[in-house]
């Protein structure tokens, strides 16, 4: 993405969001701000008529992976975790949403998307949370554990950090650097997503990756990184996390009582959970 104009695959991102809110599903993911924050783009129910099987499955796999690391959060939070940075964190709407009384909310984005959000934000009449603070990171250029610290974060106790629609757009250095900075504090914990190399998918995951990264490519964002489950596993082990959870879409599908192509498939995308408990 340029430095002077926001993420157009985070734009995309919300729009999915927000057309989820009116999908037979939206019972998966509710946000009751995800079609405000957009603004003059915001959807209505007619576009789900224009929404093929392609986008379908995204949506909800996108719908699907925000239930996932809030509920993780949840957890986190019971068991005293008091730190929550969002990094990445486009449109997301969970710090006007926030259930957890206590959670210090840290928002960690390139300036040029951060500077977007907080316009739609107040454009859309809605205050900015007293527990939120943004943080503006480019993540191959800044150091993330600098710029956390100059914001206020507090690196020695545990944190959960939400990183989802991230990973694929970085390079290896810039991920595991970020991923070395989150297994330092014993109690932290770590949601992203990530996407198999296309060796490792049957034939209808290579069309589907070779869809999704035409379309991110064209539009100036292409997908960089990819990972097999067990070389991603045991980097993170070597990296002192050691609890790992890690689902592909077909676990996913069978969590939530659905399943995209009536019956257990793997489109190559995951969503993985990394803990280091002490």
């Amino acid at each position: 993405m340029e430095d002077s104009s926001p993420s157009r695959t985070a734009l995309r991102v919300a729009r999915l969001r927000a057309l989820h809110q009116f999908s037979p599903q939206a019972g998966l993911f509710r946000d009751p701000f995800a079609n405000a924050i957009l603004g003059e783009a915001a959807l209505d129910a007619q576009e789900l008529e224009r929404e093929d099987e392609h986008g379908r499955r995204m949506r909800l796999f996108v719908a699907s992976r925000a239930r996932l690391a809030e509920d993780w959060l949840a957890a986190a939070v019971q068991r005293g975790v008091r730190q929550l940075v969002v990094l990445g964190a486009g449109l997301d709407t969970f710090s006007l949403r926030n259930p957890h009384p206590g959670l210090a909310v840290f928002e960690v984005d390139h300036p040029a998307t951060q500077a977007w959000k907080r316009r739609r934000i107040a454009e859309a009449g809605l205050a900015e949370p007293s527990n939120v603070t943004f943080v503006p990171v480019n993540f191959e250029r800044q150091r993330l554990a600098e710029e956390l610290a100059a914001a206020g974060h507090k690196a020695a106790g545990p944190s959960f950090f939400i990183w989802l629609g991230v990973v694929p757009y970085l390079t290896r250095d810039a991920i595991f650097a970020t991923l070395s900075y989150i297994a330092g504090t014993p109690g932290s914990e770590v949601v992203l997503d990530y996407s198999e190399p296309a060796e490792n998918r049957n034939a209808a995951g290579q069309a589907a990756l070779a869809f999704y990264a035409a379309r991110v490519a064209a539009i100036g964002e292409p997908w960089i990184s990819f990972f097999t489950p067990g070389e991603l596993a045991k980097s993170l082990i070597e990296l002192g996390f050691d609890q790992i959870e890690d689902l592909d879409s077909g676990d996913i599908a069978g969590r939530f009582g659905r399943s995209p192509s009536g019956g257990r498939s793997n489109s190559g995308g995951h969503v993985l959970r990394a803990r280091r408990s002490n």
